[in-house]
């Protein structure tokens, strides 16, 4: 029989609401037993042990990187492996955080009686209140009864669906009691996008910008540039406004009789900068552009030097 392409459009709907209701049910459904597992959770001294068997692994696997992502050192032991030697990985001090829909998971049974045998805390979610791994657990997590998203309630949909919410609402309050921050986050994801979320000015600049008075004579400039390192420098004028900037190509072009002059004669005025807000990869191709090295930072609407920014910078950061 040939569904048409109403009738497909009808099963995807027909899915996605039962599955969106069910998640509704588990929220509505959440009780005590969630922040007991929170705070067990935050107790723990070792790691967090998630695992499960099958679809549940897979859930699990997510939630432990999760885990991991936001702060809760965690890690996934399949069951199975676990009564083959990974047992090894779950010690005193640690927290288990079991999921298994029916909660009678025979490849479970290793790994339960070791957290009896050491006193291992275990948090329990399952579907059924009286099922072994809902007795067994310092902590159980109940899922709501509702229905599989397939008309024939066999394939595990809803009841995934359900666990990797729940595995996401544990880590997140995990994270915001610990006051979690998107610097955090881009300390445990330095090579992805979205630790390395666009990164501005403000991040990588230096706040304290070489700078000189107009009035300066130019051999007291060349020292300051010496010192500073950044082989330019901004120079202010007699309201502390950046009035211009000195480069090594200011100084070839007045190479002779150099000493004479003071940094305003020498300065090309009105230089190019950035406000601290704008990303860096534009201020990147800005300097690429321009091919220059460094770019003075001025606070918004204003043009005092407020920072500096050197390519290198930029680069050492993974801008691109």
């Amino acid at each position: 029989m040939t569904s048409s392409s109403t009738d497909l459009l009808a099963t995807g709907q027909r899915v996605i609401r039962r599955e969106a209701g069910a998640l509704e049910t588990l929220a509505g459904g959440l009780d005590g037993n969630f922040s007991k597992a929170v705070t067990l959770l935050m107790a723990a001294k070792g790691r967090v042990i998630v695992s499960g068997m099958g679809k549940s692994g897979h859930v699990a696997r997510k939630i432990a990187a999760t885990f991991a992502s936001t702060g809760t050192p965690a890690h996934f032991v399949h069951p199975a492996e676990a009564s083959h030697g990974d047992l090894g990985m779950v010690a005193e001090g640690d927290v288990l955080l079991i999921l298994s829909n029916s909660g009678e998971t025979p490849e479970l049974a290793d790994i339960l009686a070791h957290a009896k045998r050491f006193g291992i805390p275990l948090i329990g979610v399952a579907s059924r209140e009286g099922s072994t791994l809902m007795r067994q657990a310092t902590v159980g997590i109940l899922l709501p009864q509702v229905p599989e998203a397939c008309e024939t309630g066999i394939v595990p949909t809803t009841s995934t669906t359900m666990t990797l919410a729940l595995g996401d609402a544990l880590a997140i309050a995990l994270m915001e009691h610990r006051a979690f921050t998107p610097e955090h986050f881009r300390m445990f994801h330095p090579g992805g996008k979205l630790g390395a979320r666009p990164l501005k000015v403000a991040d990588l600049m230096h706040d304290d910008p070489p700078l000189v008075a107009e009035t300066l004579a130019m051999g007291e400039v060349l020292l300051e540039i010496t010192r500073r390192g950044y082989g330019v420098v901004g120079v202010t004028d007699a309201n502390g406004d950046l009035a211009g900037i000195i480069t090594d190509g200011d100084l070839r072009r007045h190479l002779e009789g150099l000493m004479l002059h003071k940094a305003g004669e020498v300065m090309t005025p009105n230089p190019r900068t950035i406000g601290p807000e704008a990303l860096a990869g534009e201020a990147l191709a800005l300097m690429n552009d321009r091919k220059i090295t460094c770019l003075l930072v001025t606070a918004p609407d204003s043009r005092t030097a407020i920072g500096i920014l050197h390519v290198h910078d930029c680069l050492r950061a993974g801008v691109a």
